[in-house]
Order: C-alpha cells, then structure tokens, then sequence
C-alpha cells in the first residue's frame, strides 16, 4: 500500500536497459525489442533472420543453466530464465549459422559461447578461487578492471589493446566452443570471444553500453552490411 492508501503490487516485468537502447541508436540502428517465451521461437527467430540486419543478446540478471551445456549444478546457481534462455540461445545458434551480425552483452557472451558448444565455469569464486571479484561492489557506470584484447574486431573497434571495463558476472565462458578467446582480464578469466570465420559474431563480458559505445559501433557497421 502506497501513501495514499492504494495498493501497488509488484507484478512481473520484461525490461530491456535503457542505455542499451541509447547505445544503439548512437550507433544509428533502430532496435526492436523482442519478447522471452514466444508462442512459437523458431517464427520468431525466422522473422528476426529476415528483416533485422543485426542481433543483440543482452543477457540479464540470470544465469544459463548447466544443462545447456551438458553438465549438472556443481556450483552458485542465481536465478534461472528458461523462455528467456531458450529465445537467445536459438538467436545464437541461427546466427552463426547464417552468419549475420550478432554482439552478446555479459550473459550474452556466455550465450554465444554455449550456442557455438562451448560451457561456462559454473561460478567463478568456486572454479578460479584465487579470480579477481568480478562482482565489482561500485557503480557498473565505472570502470573495475584492465582487459587485454588480441588482435580483433573488438580492439579495432576500441582502437587500442588494453581497455578498462565494468564487470558484474558471477559465471565465465570456460570453452569457447567454435568461438576463439580473443580478451581476458589479468586473472585469465575470458571477457571477449569472437567466431574465427564470420564477418562479426562478437561477445564482451562487461556492459559497454553504460561506459562507451564501440561494440555497437562495430555491429552497426556490419550490420548496414549484410545485404
């Protein structure tokens, strides 16, 4: 009940970021938002194939269940979202198969790595107990810790090799399956992956959109291209 004596339950909510969709559209693309658990995923996934030039995978405040990668829970496991989980990872898996533009946010890194037969280190803080705390405990609006990026779409982007990045994940790709490790942090833990043979399926680890803008950029770029 609120102060004026009505009564305001909290009902459940889908919700994209803000500053993903600013991100965007500083990059000069129009996004559409796209609902978890559609009555039928591969319509969706058809419909996004044809008409959008790129896909983003934002992730969330979840985590991919094990069993998506063919193990059990060994380890934390926070929250999970299956129509959600289910959604992204058919996204992943169709477009690296038709090879169109596609950045993964955070879990969405995680999500390519698993949809290209990689897994996840379950829990950094079990896996890697001597990790850097990759729960950073300020502002994700600020920078945590240093990422060393090979030579990539992701560095050309950034114009450098070594960049300062937000962390605020619990879990890791551990394989990157068809996908090649082209960042890490000081720790060793992979905070960047890229596919070795398509024109731009990426994946951070960090938020970009609440620091800077260059991953979607990048996307932007090849997606105006993929006619």
């Amino acid at each position: 009940m609120n102060e004026h004596g009505r009564i305001r339950p909290t009902l459940p909510t889908v919700h994209v970021g803000e500053a993903v969709l600013s991100a965007l559209r500083d990059a000069e693309v129009e996004p559409i938002l796209l609902p978890p658990s559609p009555v039928d995923i591969d319509d969706m996934v058809d419909w996004v194939m044809d008409r959008c030039g790129g896909v983003v995978i934002t992730g969330g405040g979840f985590d991919i269940h094990p069993s998506h990668y063919g193990q059990a829970v060994t380890g934390r496991l926070d929250r999970v979202d299956p129509g959600r989980t289910d959604l992204e990872l058919a996204l992943a898996r169709a477009c690296i198969e038709r090879d169109i533009p596609v950045l993964g946010i955070c879990g969405g890194m995680q999500v390519l790595a698993v949809a290209a037969g990689g897994s996840l280190i379950q829990d950094i803080k079990t896996g890697i107990p001597e990790a850097l705390e990759h729960e950073q405990t300020t502002d994700p609006a600020k920078t945590w810790h240093p990422v060393s990026l090979s030579t990539c779409l992701i560095r050309k982007a950034y114009g450098v090799g070594m960049i300062r990045v937000n962390s605020t994940h619990h879990q890791a790709v551990a394989d990157p399956g068809a996908l090649e490790i082209v960042g890490r942090a000081p720790d060793g833990v992979v905070e960047a992956v890229e596919h070795p043979d398509l024109k731009c399926c990426a994946g951070v680890q960090w938020h970009p959109e609440l620091i800077d803008t260059a991953p979607f950029r990048m996307l932007a770029y090849f997606a105006a291209r993929k006619r």
